[in-house]
């Protein structure tokens, strides 16, 4: 079967037009879906969509979230001076734990059963892929744009890089 990537944006459609277009996906018949969440309004709206498409077709539901470990660039004169890095990835880990908790518990009052699943990488796009790619995930349901404050952009890069080489269909929601 030939994996089809789907750019759709489904933020503007009323409730009868969602599930006209709900039917159509239904054809697919998904069974894992992965709900991409960064905290921004778009990825909040995709865990929403995701949640329904989940209990629409009865599908297991994963939430992931991907952060980057912090860097640290010194161009000062003489060494860098020492720096507290393990605080600093113990900071952003729980951090990254945070976000994560927050869009979980948006499928939980939604009464969906969901897993959450925290990544590391320097490349959200890479941890996505590869993520969906070893859990044979069907469907990844993510925002038009995350938190990178590139507004004027109609597709981000990270929805742009996972539709491109995602090996599933992709649901883009804004």
């Amino acid at each position: 079967m030939e994996a089809v990537s789907i750019g759709l944006f489904l933020g503007e459609l009323n409730n009868a037009q969602f599930r006209q277009v709900r039917q159509g996906l239904a054809k697919n018949s998904f069974s894992r879906i992965l709900a991409a969440y960064d905290g921004s309004p778009d990825s909040l709206k995709a865990v929403r969509r995701a949640s329904a498409l989940s209990s629409e077709f009865g599908a297991s539901l994963v939430v992931v979230h991907v952060y980057s470990l912090p860097s640290v660039v010194y161009g000062g004169p003489g060494p860098m001076p020492l720096v507290d890095f393990k605080g600093l990835e113990d900071s952003a880990e729980a951090k990254a734990k945070d976000t994560l908790a927050k869009g979980v518990e948006v499928c939980k009052q939604e009464g969906v059963q969901v897993k959450a699943q925290l990544l590391e990488s320097a490349s959200v796009v890479q941890a996505i892929l590869e993520f969906a790619q070893k859990e044979g995930v069907d469907l990844i349901v993510m925002g038009t744009r995350g938190m990178t404050g590139f507004k004027k952009l109609l597709l981000g890069s990270v929805s742009s890089g996972v539709v491109t080489h995602a090996h599933c269909s992709v649901l883009v929601v804004r």
